[in-house]
């Protein structure tokens, strides 16, 4: 399981925003994960996904290592931002908007 949390460890950290979930970007394999994908592509936020239904040992993996039982999970800068509910709350309030933009990442100019 090491292996596994030095993996996520460094995905998290060399890559702005993360979306572990279920299915791909371009083909959701649940509600929860197609919410976050539609929000973030609704603000024009470049993010690398990471289907967990591919791998038993990721899916496990991320749970462990954020203690979050539920898929989807998002990351900004190496930080843990929330699942479905949590960032869905956060996009409408302007509050991820908001985040996203103090952790220097840029928003598309549509989401302005």
């Amino acid at each position: 399981m090491a292996d596994i949390n030095a993996w996520i460890d460094n995905e998290i950290k060399t890559n702005d925003v993360v979306l572990f979930m279920k299915g791909t970007p371009q083909f959701p394999m649940c509600g929860f994960s197609g919410q976050v994908v539609q929000i973030l592509d609704y603000l024009g936020v470049p993010y690398k996904g990471h289907n967990v239904l591919e791998n038993g040992e990721l899916r496990d993996g991320i749970k462990a290592y954020t203690n979050w039982p539920t898929i989807p999970q998002l990351y900004v800068k190496g930080e843990f931002v929330g699942g479905c509910d949590i960032v869905r709350e956060m996009f409408q309030s302007g509050e991820l908007q908001t985040h996203l933009a103090e952790h220097g990442v840029k928003l598309a100019a549509k989401a302005g």
